[in-house]
């Protein structure tokens, strides 16, 4: 099994219920219910959707940036992180067609991304899956856990980040919120 392959199975079963799915930008998602995750190879029968995503190593970050991410971010699952966002996100051609360094400045020096995100550790908890290279509808998959305690500072974290330049290479996004099953 590849221990890196995740699959976010919408549909009518999972720890995860769904409160809200709204398309940002671009097309929504089919409607579900639940949200299973699933680690490995998944191809669910009873699903209205699967994404699919990989862990992989950080990228647009230089060594400073990437151990301060490893030493304050906080594992998932922690007990008081019972909300959460799922945020399928793909960028357009132009932003695929730029060099490396190009899409670097953006990221970080322009939008300051890596910045923004730090302000909210170890709050939020993240995970990113990358699904460019699989095929996937998406090119990003960023998985969110917090307290209900927190969601304030999630919101303030994503509209913060909506608003940077890199945002406007953004051609589909879809904000999933949901809450851990009892």
């Amino acid at each position: 099994m590849n221990e890196r392959l995740f699959a976010f199975v919408g549909g009518e079963r999972g720890l995860w219920q769904i409160t809200q799915s709204i398309a940002v930008t671009g097309e929504p998602l089919p409607l579900a219910s639940r949200l299973d995750i699933v680690k490995g190879e998944s191809k669910p029968e009873d699903s209205s959707w699967v994404l699919r995503g990989v862990t992989s190593n950080e990228r647009y970050v230089t060594r400073t940036e990437r151990e301060h991410l490893v030493s304050s971010s906080p594992p998932l699952g922690r007990p008081p992180a019972t909300v959460a966002a799922l945020i399928p996100i793909r960028k357009s051609n132009a932003w695929w067609a730029l060099g490396q360094d190009e899409r670097r400045a953006i990221f970080e020096e322009q939008s300051h991304h890596i910045a923004i995100g730090h302000r909210y550790l170890p709050a939020v908890a993240r995970r990113l899956h990358h699904c460019r290279d699989l095929g996937e509808p998406f090119d990003f998959l960023t998985w969110f856990e917090f307290s209900p305690a927190d969601a304030g500072a999630f919101e303030h974290l994503v509209g913060q980040l909506r608003e940077t330049e890199e945002w406007k290479f953004v051609e589909r996004e879809v904000d999933i919120r949901l809450q851990r099953a009892i």
